[in-house]
Order: C-alpha cells, then sequence, then structure tokens
C-alpha cells in the first residue's frame, strides 16, 4: 500500500513545473520546488536529532512551509502533533501536555511561543531554514503514526485523534474520488486535509489570503478579489465561506464548491446555484471520519426540499463507497478504514468506540436516519433533541425548514426555560409569521437576537452552549 508520500513523489514526477501552492500573499511555489524544500527541511531537521517515533508539536501560518514542514517530519518518521487551533494558547497547552512532544517546530510569530509558553521551554526549537545536508533514508511504515490531531472540543477537551500513515491513505482514497476531474483545476481550499489530497494528487492548491481565526472579517469583496486574481475554478471551503461568496458579485472562472464542517442548509445552495449559477456539493464527515457522505445538490428534488422545510432535516446524500453506516437509538455510526478507531487516551475510545469482532464502530453523536433510497438525514447533535408532545424535536428538522422562511439569517433551535425555542437572527418584521410557522411545528417560543454565536474552529456551527448561556435557559 503506499502513502501519501509516495504520491507526492509521483506528482512531483509528472508534474515538477506545475503551481503546487499558491500561498495567500500571492507566492507561488512549484511541485520540483516544494519536494525540495522537503529534502532540505529533513536534512536539517535530523541533523538536529529528530529520529523515527519522535513527536513533534508543529504550530506554523498556514503556507507552504507548513506542508513541507509536514512533509519533512514525515520522511523522518516523526509523528507531528498539530494543536486545535480555534482554542489558542489553551488548544497548544493542552496538546503539549497530552502528547509530550520531543521538539517545537515554528516559524514567524509562533516561534515566540517557545518564550511565552513555559511547557514550551525544555523543548528544542526546529525552524523552517534552508540547509544542503541529504536527509537519511527511512522507509514509511503504514503503521507509524503519522498525525496527532484534536477534535474541536465543543463538547468538552479536545481528544487526540492519531492517525497512522494507512489512515491518511485510506482517507485520501475516500476522498480523492470526489475531487477527480478530466480539467486541470486551481483549487481555493480552506481544509488543511484537502490540501494533503491535492499535493498527493499533483493539483494546484490555492491558500486563504484571509486569518482562519477570523472569518467574520472577511468581506465578500475581499474574496470575489481572490478568486478572481488567482483564477480560481473549484472552491473547497466551510458554509460560512459560502455566505460570503453568495453576497459577492462576480466570481469569474469559479465553477463548483465543496462544502463541509457545518451544516448547509437549502436557502444558502439556491443562491449559489441560481444567482451565481455554481454547482454545489456538500460534504458531510466528522474529525474522526472524513467524509462520511456527500451530496451533489443538483440531485435534490422538488420533493426533497418539501420535506425539508416539513421538517424531514437536513438531507446530505448517501454515504461514500469506503464506508459502513447504520442507525442505532438516532445515533449515526460508522466503521471503515479511513474512520479513527481510537484515541491517545483509551478512556475517550470506550465512551466513543464500539467493538463488534473485527469492526469498530465509531459513534459520531449526530442523530439521523436513512430514506428508502439509502440516503442520510441530518437531525443534530445527540442530546439536543427536544421532548415535546409530539414527540422528539431536533435542530436541524426545525432549522432546515425556518431557513427558509423570509427575513431570516440564521437560527437555531433551542430549550428555554418557557419551553422549547427558536432563536432567531434576522429582520424583525416577519416576527409574527415566524411565531406562526413555529407554532406549526410544536415550537411556542421565537426568540430574536441581535447575532447568533458560531464555532471557533469553520465559523458554521452554532455556539449551542454559549447561545443559551446568552438566552439564560
Amino acid at each position: 500500500m503506499a502513502d501519501l508520500l509516495t504520491h507526492f513523489s509521483d506528482a512531483v514526477k509528472r508534474f515538477p513545473d506545475r503551481t503546487a501552492i499558491v500561498d495567500g500573499k500571492g507566492r507561488q511555489i512549484s511541485f520540483r520546488d516544494l519536494q525540495s524544500r522537503v529534502q532540505q527541511l529533513a536534512g536539517r531537521w535530523a541533523a538536529k536529532g529528530i529520529r523515527p517515533g519522535d513527536r513533534v508539536l508543529l504550530a506554523m501560518p498556514v503556507n507552504a512551509d507548513l506542508y513541507a514542514s509536514l512533509a519533512a517530519l514525515w520522511t523522518l518518521g516523526a509523528t507531528v502533533v498539530l494543536p486545535e487551533p480555534a482554542m489558542g494558547l489553551a488548544g497548544l497547552r493542552h496538546a503539549v501536555r497530552t502528547t509530550k512532544p520531543k521538539a517545537f517546530c515554528a516559524a514567524g510569530a509562533f516561534a515566540l511561543l517557545k518564550i511565552l509558553v513555559p511547557d514550551l521551554w525544555a523543548l528544542p526549537l526546529l525552524r523552517p531554514c534552508r540547509s544542503r545536508r541529504d536527509p537519511p533514508v527511512h522507509d514509511v511504515r503504514q503503521d507509524d503514526i503519522a498525525l496527532i490531531s484534536f477534535t474541536s472540543g465543543t463538547t468538552g477537551l479536545p481528544k487526540a485523534i492519531p492517525r497512522s500513515h494507512a489512515f491518511l491513505m485510506a482517507q485520501h482514497d475516500a476522498i480523492a474520488p470526489l475531487l477527480e476531474g478530466d480539467e486541470a483545476e486551481r483549487d481555493l481550499v480552506a481544509f488543511p486535509v484537502f490540501t494533503l489530497i491535492n499535493l498527493a494528487s499533483g493539483r494546484t492548491s490555492v491558500l486563504p489570503n484571509w486569518r482562519l481565526s477570523q472569518l467574520g472579517h472577511l468581506a465578500p469583496a475581499q474574496l470575489e478579489d481572490w478568486i478572481r486574481t488567482q483564477q480560481i475554478t473549484r472552491a473547497l471551503i466551510p458554509p460560512s465561506i459560502c455566505e460570503k461568496l453568495a453576497q459577492s458579485g462576480d466570481t469569474a472562472q469559479l465553477h463548483t464548491v465543496f462544502t463541509g464542517g457545518g451544516p448547509v442548509f437549502p436557502n444558502l445552495v439556491e443562491t449559489l446555484r441560481t444567482q451565481h449559477g455554481l454547482s454545489v456539493v456538500c460534504v458531510y464527515g466528522s474529525t474522526e471520519a472524513e467524509p462520511i457522505a456527500h451530496l451533489d445538490t443538483k440531485d435534490i428534488s422538488q420533493e426533497d426540499h418539501f420535506q425539508m422545510a416539513a421538517g424531514k432535516g437536513l438531507l446530505v446524500g448517501y454515504p461514500v463507497p469506503n464506508v459502513a453506516l447504520r442507525i442505532r437509538d438516532n445515533e449515526i455510526q460508522v466503521a471503515g478504514a479511513h474512520v479513527n478507531d481510537g484515541y491517545l487516551d483509551p478512556a475517550h475510545s470506550k465512551e466513543n468506540k464500539i467493538t463488534e469482532g473485527r469492526i469498530i464502530w465509531h459513534r459520531t453523536g449526530d442523530a439521523g436516519a436513512l430514506d428508502d433510497d439509502g440516503r442520510l438525514w441530518l437531525w443534530g447533535r445527540i442530546g439536543s433533541e427536544i421532548e415535546v408532545d409530539k414527540g422528539l424535536l431536533f435542530p436541524f428538522a426545525i432549522e432546515a425548514a425556518a431557513q427558509q422562511w423570509p427575513g431570516i439569517d440564521r437560527c437555531a433551535l433551542i430549550n428555554s426555560t418557557a419551553g422549547p425555542a427558536l432563536c432567531v437572527q434576522g429582520s424583525l418584521d416577519h416576527f409574527e409569521d415566524w411565531k406562526k410557522s413555529a407554532l406549526g411545528f410544536g415550537v411556542p417560543n421565537v426568540i430574536s437576537i441581535e447575532r447568533i454565536p458560531m464555532d471557533k474552529r469553520h465559523a458554521s456551527k452554532v455556539d449551542r452552549a454559549k447561545l443559551e448561556s446568552i438566552i439564560g435557559t
């Protein structure tokens, strides 16, 4: 079985002069130059004492050096530790204490953390500097841990997820078919995993020219300009950026959007398709299993739209071929080669994994159902449902419908002290209409709120805990 490094080397041989990465400042680096950079870094860090099996904490801006550093450390047989960026310094400290790395690899302002964070004082600092040293030859073993990343931490402290080289390759095999095409594409990529897939496939990745931690400050005109000047043909972006795209004017040669990382509601899809003429593909997955299902939105029928407007849930399409999926007590559970089979802390595995013979099922924590055609419908998180006289109310069942009501920009179902409540961000001109429509779904309360808080990772999921604290449930 090949690995991502082997695929990247093959891409370098096939497309040496093709642009591999365009960074946020518009600087282009070819596949040949990126490979040269990988070799230089590997040689330098081998001389610094990095050996197979060493864990190295990595903190860098999202640019070409980040991906060159990843590949260089893998070349040496090291395990890269990526802290949860949405948590800032707390996430970095958590990563250090959880994984106990042997070195800290950083660039730019991130290198100052070596001085500011006491947990890093004892670790040698690796910088992405040039070197003429040749790296030692190391054969990558499929079971070696390539990466330790973290869950978002929305339901507690982030859980550390070890990913072997075999796992990353299985993930590549699951995602790559979604991105394959006959034309040479220039992809705007906001998800690092997709950049890895592109590097292994010989495709150009254009990185964002905005700070991923400050999506709210991105102006639609800036996004539009970046798409036009970089001749971007496809965008792999979260729903929050899709909303910016929907507000943009001319999207030039852009023809397809792949989106995920949060719910993609029908009103947003229709705006992108009808007003901008874009093909939209929704990808559903989780940190532990990416992807799980996908939906080409051109396949959404009028009946599907009717069902979403009537409260059936949010359609996310067919499970991908490489995953086994089942529903147990309303929860979506998945298994497969690209589904994480355990956490660094065995206690987390006991909570989130079910072992049945040789199969390890991952409990996604998401509620949903399969229809008669085998398509998956999402309802929201397990535990977010509200019991009413008619049964259970799940957030997405109400929100997918309500997002299509006039004047609503964003909404969220919560359980308030007065009972089920639909929190709405939008034009108050329609408030009485919202109340009538919500009552039809068994929701007696509608609460107007100036701004519904969103998650820190992609700004694409409602931060329900924060919203409930604002409302005072």
